[in-house]
């Protein structure tokens, strides 16, 4: 059943739980996972711009030319890590929720994907901070997550195709990238505030999603009358000048 942000206890004597750091899984022992476990290693300590791919090889203990067999820049080895969360989060569905509405599929497949992000908090933030100071990594970075989204959406199984698949995708990238904030600050093992982020983030989704559905309703047709209408003061001004 999909998670429901819990309720605080009134009891301000107890102590917060925090929730356990979790050790990364243990990825592989190819080149590949070596270079991907290296690299998020290293986001733990320097930020993503100041890393270079001779530090990453260094740290998994390969070749450069190795590494370069596998990756050809560090943006690729972490859009590697995503595509390694996305498949955590596809295979990890639950029989259960298929009967649970779109909205509650989707809050247990976010939440899901938090989980996975878990052990790689740490290198989640560091990406972050890099991000605020970084227009070309954001944009590079939200492409990432617009694809991962379209992922989570079918998981969920909320279309992701066509026009307004693709708004969706954005907008849940756009969701998602504010719950993960929420998600950094929230030490608490239950994790209330970032499961009361995605309730609202996913109740405005629906919103929007229903404006999106509204207008993709509306027949071409209509559409191409209305503009028509508003050319026509134009075009007869026009004529009315060149008689003139």
């Amino acid at each position: 059943m999909a998670r429901k942000p819990a309720r605080k206890s009134a009891d301000k004597s107890k102590p917060e739980r925090k929730a356990p750091v979790a050790a990364p899984p243990p990825r592989g022992t190819s080149n590949r996972d070596k270079a991907v476990d290296a690299l998020l290693a290293l986001l733990t300590e320097h930020s993503f711009e100041s890393i270079g791919l001779a530090e990453v090889a260094g740290r998994a203990g390969i070749k450069l030319s190795a590494l370069r067999a596998e990756f050809g820049s560090t943006l690729a080895i972490y859009a590697a890590h995503i595509k390694d969360i996305d498949t955590i989060v596809l295979d990890g569905g639950d029989a259960d929720m298929a009967e649970e509405p779109p909205r509650e599929r989707l809050f247990d497949v976010e939440m899901r994907r938090l989980e996975a992000l878990a052990p790689y908090k740490d290198a989640v933030r560091s990406v972050m901070r890099s991000v605020r100071r970084n227009p070309g990594l954001a944009l590079a970075l939200n492409g990432m997550a617009v694809r991962s989204q379209k992922w989570m959406l079918e998981v969920a199984g909320i279309g992701a195709s066509g026009p307004r698949g693709a708004l969706r995708a954005h907008g849940a990238a756009l969701m998602f990238a504010r719950v993960l904030n929420v998600w950094l600050d929230d030490e608490e093992e239950g994790l209330d505030a970032t499961m009361a982020a995605l309730d609202r983030g996913l109740s405005s989704a629906a919103r929007w999603d229903g404006f999106v559905g509204d207008v993709c309703s509306i027949p071409k047709c209509v559409l191409r009358g209305s503009r028509r209408r508003r050319a026509r003061p134009v075009d007869e001004g026009a004529v009315e000048a060149d008689a003139a």
